[in-house]
């Protein structure tokens, strides 16, 4: 695949995870740090997992996992964004060589079986690998835990016309009446506003340029519109699939939502046109169970007990037990930041290879005893028991 196919592909599962935001509060999410993880998986997977697993990526199954390995790549070439991917497994587990070697990590560990012990070396990867902005690994781990599979995404960068800081009060809308942070500009070039068009409704779109490769698109959408709405027709924008109309373009006002044409005096003759940007500062942060959304992420059947779902990481059956992303953004007046952190933590839901029979023995009404010499088989002592000894809080046994 394309390098161009793979980000459509990872654009495509965030435009559908849009779809899920509550117009009511405020979320962050990144597709990017689910999607690698998902396309491993479903190369490992079989039956039922793995189809779902390649429709939620959006790939083929023998596609997947070369095609995470190139966005891995990609992202590891972007100045401003470090990611890291990491792999941590119990002992007994034996991973087959094809689907380990597959996995670029740059961190294998070992689960021991402690929860906390283990918690804490996975809480340690995330804030290392996010500088700081995520502390703790979203990993629902248990003593049953045989795999986890994480990835962490930091990203950081300065604007190149950075804001000032004003205190704002709108007019209308859901925030009329509130003192709120805001922050303004005036940057040349009309054509970082584009307003795209779709059949729910208008959106405008603002470059924010940052000084490495990243910048970040504002989005403002028809008061009707819905997050999923405006966020999809976003993404369309980008992909050139929503038809869009560029700044310099734009002849009368109400040029798109939130944008009016304006004068503004120069202080040089042939000075270019300017965007004169009001914003908001601020800090969004969410936790995601992906599991909560099984069809959206591919995960109905890879976290049923179901044999074989995944027969090409291990020969032991299975099962995601949890899967999770932590996600955090600040938008600020001098630049950006965000961190993601993901993790499908799998467990083992079948015998092993070799199946032995064994016994469960509850003595929980009157038995007998003996007490027998283990060379003479003399009985020593033998007895019944009708009274046990009752539990007490304040003794310890």
């Amino acid at each position: 695949m394309t390098t161009r196919a793979v980000v459509r592909a990872v654009n495509g599962l965030t435009s559908r995870w849009a779809t899920t935001a509550a117009a009511d509060r405020s979320t962050v999410f990144s597709a990017p740090g689910v999607w690698p993880l998902l396309a491993f998986l479903a190369d490992g997977a079989g039956g039922a997992a793995r189809t779902e697993l390649a429709d939620a990526v959006g790939v083929r199954p023998d596609e997947a996992a070369p095609a995470a390995r190139q966005l891995l790549a990609a992202m590891g070439r972007v100045r401003g964004l470090d990611a890291a991917l990491g792999l941590w497994t119990k002992r007994t587990l034996t991973l087959r060589d094809a689907w380990r070697g597959g996995v670029p990590v740059d961190a294998l560990g070992v689960l021991t079986g402690d929860p906390e012990k283990d918690g804490a070396a996975l809480d340690a990867w995330a804030a290392e690998r996010t500088g700081g902005e995520i502390e703790r690994m979203p990993a629902g781990l248990t003593p049953d835990t045989e795999l986890v599979l994480a990835s962490a995404l930091a990203l950081r960068t300065d604007w190149e016309v950075p804001f000032e800081r004003r205190p704002a009060e709108p007019a209308g809308g859901p925030w009329r009446g509130l003192r709120i942070a805001g922050l303004q500009r005036s940057a040349p070039g009309l054509d970082a506003v584009q307003v795209g068009r779709c059949s729910d409704g208008r959106v405008t779109g603002v470059t924010v340029r940052g000084t490495e490769e990243v910048d970040v698109h504002l989005l403002l959408g028809e008061a009707c519109m819905n997050p999923g709405e405006v966020l999809a027709t976003g993404v369309g924008m980008l992909s050139g699939d929503v038809p869009t109309t560029p700044g310099s373009e734009l002849t009368r006002s109400p040029a798109g939502p939130g944008v009016a044409l304006c004068e503004s005096r120069a202080d040089t003759p042939g000075e270019p046109p300017h965007v004169r940007l009001h914003a908001v500062e601020f800090t969004v942060g969410a936790e995601h169970d992906l599991q909560a959304r099984p069809g959206l992420f591919g995960l109905a059947a890879a976290g049923a007990p179901l044999p074989g779902s995944f027969p090409g990481i291990s020969d032991r059956d299975l099962a995601v037990e949890s899967a999770r992303q932590t996600a955090t953004a600040t938008f600020g007046a001098t630049g950006f930041r965000a961190a993601a952190v993901t993790a499908v933590a799998m467990d083992w839901m079948g015998l092993p290879p070799h199946v032995t029979t064994g016994l469960a023995v509850t003595m929980d009404r009157p038995f007998g005893f003996l007490a027998v010499h283990r060379t003479s088989r003399l009985v020593l002592a033998a007895g019944w028991v009708t009274d046990p000894e009752p539990y007490r809080e304040d003794e310890d046994h």
